[in-house]
């Protein structure tokens, strides 16, 4: 299976360049037969609390998933442990509920295993970031095609609201009753150190923007990162507020569009964002950008440098929160290298090994000599 040789590119609605899918190799349902979304909601009962950011995301995922254009059975969820992690139950597609952290290391033998399958992982910022930090990073670096997405709340749900990898400072809860003193991780500055080829953010609450974010991450071959900001009403209720009020959210959020400078808020009060000496990047009024280079968002930039600059405009105040596709660039897979090398070695040994090839290797003796 090659990757040196791409298809022409396409765009999605975002503005990202496609090249090679990552549902390419996955069957597709018989042209003129769709789904729609009831055919990938499960008859389980939804059951998380009242209020929370986990049925808007769900739902999107479900209205979604017919436009792929593939069979259910070739679609599959993997989740770890947490209230995100239920999302296989509620989906009418393969799934497993996993381990603790462990989600994208079983996907990684998944998608390196079964190549028409088109592999998700549903994992929240606890499970993600904390016992399972070494396997999203090793996931990204290894460029597996898989989509995965992090629902990001900055607390502990399932558990009943201890603070996060990605809990503000000061954050007080019942295992920082004095306010936490860690330093919260950026989960879209930690995917693009990791090299993580495709970094998006979206909020559960935009059903638009996620379903645009949905549709370039699943385009993507390779390892997709989407952090969706979510509201856990029980726990950290509030913490996105003032990205969801209209007149608000106008004024803090800074939409990504490849190729397109970035640029935000009121049609009175317009901003952008602009270099600094220091090399990085900072958001000024308009008006005083005179002389001053405006940035404009390049996702297919080989070096993720300005990328990873854009993830540090925002802070804690959430004053300037850049959302969209950060970077989206082409690498081989590891899954697609690990298949060539497969094949090679089948080739090498004169074709596919049998079943009684592979009973008799079970079987036999020492298969290596230690001198």
């Amino acid at each position: 299976m090659s990757t040196t040789t791409p298809p022409s590119s396409t765009s999605t609605p975002l503005g990202v360049p496609s090249v090679r899918t990552g549902t390419e190799d996955v069957p597709r349902l018989p042209e003129g037969v769709g789904l729609k979304k009831k055919d990938f909601t499960a008859a389980n009962e939804v059951r998380w609390c009242p209020g929370c950011g986990d049925y808007a995301v769900l739902a999107a995922v479900q209205g979604f998933l017919p436009e792929l254009g593939l069979r259910k059975e070739n679609i599959v969820c993997i989740s770890g442990i947490g209230c995100s992690s239920r999302f296989p139950y509620y989906l009418d597609t393969y799934g497993m509920h996993s381990i603790h952290g462990r989600a994208p290391a079983i996907a990684t033998g998944l998608a390196t295993s079964r190549p028409d399958l088109s592999v998700w992982v549903v994992t929240g910022d606890g499970d993600a970031l904390s016992i399972g930090g070494n396997h999203l990073v090793h996931a990204m670096r290894r460029n597996v095609n898989m989509t995965i997405l992090l629902f990001n709340n900055q607390i502990y749900g399932l558990t009943k609201g201890q603070y996060s990898p990605t809990s503000k400072v000061g954050t007080v809860t019942k295992s920082t009753p004095a306010g936490s003193v860690d330093s919260p991780f950026n989960p879209v500055s930690l995917a693009l150190g990791a090299e993580a080829t495709f970094v998006a953010r979206t909020l559960d609450s935009d059903r638009k923007h996620l379903t645009s974010v949905l549709r370039a991450a699943a385009e993507h071959r390779g390892t997709s990162l989407v952090e969706i900001y979510q509201n856990c009403p029980i726990f950290n209720d509030g913490a996105f507020e003032v990205l969801k009020d209209r007149d608000e959210a106008q004024a803090r959020l800074v939409p990504l569009v490849d190729g397109e400078e970035v640029r935000y808020g009121r049609e009175d009060a317009q901003k952008v964002v602009v270099r600094t000496s220091g090399g990085g990047v900072e958001a000024v009024d308009a008006a005083d950008a005179d002389g001053r280079e405006v940035v404009v968002h390049d996702a297919g930039a080989q070096d993720p440098s300005q990328a990873f600059a854009l993830s540090r405009l925002d802070g804690p105040s959430m004053a300037h929160v850049p959302v969209g596709v950060f970077r989206a660039v082409r690498r081989p897979t590891y899954d697609d290298l690990v298949r060539e090398q497969v094949a090679a070695a089948r080739e090498q040994a004169g074709g596919p090994a049998s079943d009684a090839d592979l009973d008799a290797l079970i079987a036999g003796g020492d298969t290596w000599v230690v001198r």
